[in-house]
C-alpha cells in the first residue's frame, strides 16, 4: 500500500480522539536529538492515540498493539537523529504499522483477525490474485503506480480508500469520520476498488 506523506498525514486530520496539543513537530524532534527521555512521552502525548488506534486495527489485541507502539517509539529513537522527519506523524505511522503487521503475520498461525483480513482480502481480489502481488509486479512500483491513483480522486474517495486499506478501518468508523452511511461507504469502495483495477490494467500492471 502507498506509503507517502502527503496521503497518510491528510488522513489522519481530524480523526476523533487525535489530541491537539501545543508543542510543534520540530520542538519534539529536537528533544529526540538532545536525546531528551521527554522525545518519547511527548510524541505519545500528541500522536499515542492515532498510533494505539493503527496498531489496534491491525491486531484486535490491545496489548499486542501496545507493544508495537513501544517498537515504533524505539525505532523512532533510534532513527533521530540522523533522521529529521518531516512531518513526523506520518514518519511514526509507517513504522507502528509496519511492526503491527510484522506481529499479525507471526500471530496467524494461532488466529485470525477478521477486519484486517477482510480489507486485505478485498484489496487483494482488486489488484492481484490473493497472495501473488509480488509475483505480478515489483512492490515498490506497485505502490507508485496507486499513489499516481489516488491523485486522480477527489479527497473525500482518498480519506475513505486510506482509512480502509491503509489503517484497516471499519465500514462503521469510516462512516462515524466521514459523516456518510456505512451502506455509501461500501459502495464508494466497490467503485473505487473497481477504478483502481482498471487503471492498473491500462498502466499494464495487470493483464
Amino acid at each position: 500500500m502507498p506509503g507517502d506523506s502527503k496521503y497518510i498525514d491528510e488522513h489522519t486530520a481530524g480523526l476523533p480522539g487525535k489530541e491537539v496539543r501545543t508543542v510543534d513537530d520540530s520542538q519534539i524532534i529536537d528533544l529526540f536529538f538532545a536525546r531528551s527521555e521527554l522525545a518519547i512521552s511527548e510524541l505519545d502525548a500528541k500522536y499515542g492515540k492515532v498510533c494505539h488506534k493503527l496498531a489496534h486495527n491491525i491486531l484486535d489485541s490491545r496489548q499486542d498493539a501496545e507493544e508495537c507502539v513501544n517498537d515504533a517509539y524505539l525505532g523512532t529513537w533510534n532513527a533521530i537523529p540522523p533522521q529529521r522527519p518531516d512531518p513526523l506523524l506520518p514518519f511514526v505511522c509507517v513504522l507502528v504499522r509496519r511492526y503491527s503487521i510484522m506481529r499479525y503475520r507471526a500471530n496467524t498461525a494461532m488466529k485470525r483477525n477478521s477486519s484486517y483480513d477482510a480489507c486485505m482480502e478485498e484489496i487483494e481480489n482488486c489488484i492481484a490474485a490473493p497472495g501473488r502481488v509480488e509475483d505480478h509486479y515489483e512492490a515498490k512500483v506497485l505502490a507508485r503506480t496507486i499513489e499516481r491513483f489516488l491523485d486522480t480522486l477527489n479527497r473525500e474517495n482518498r480519506v475513505i480508500f486510506m482509512r480502509r486499506y491503509w489503517y484497516s478501518d471499519s465500514y462503521a468508523a469510516i462512516a462515524a469520520l466521514t459523516g456518510l452511511t456505512e451502506k455509501n461507504v461500501s459502495v464508494r469502495l466497490a467503485r473505487v476498488r473497481k477504478q483502481l483495477r482498471d487503471y492498473l490494467m491500462k498502466q499494464g500492471v495487470l493483464t
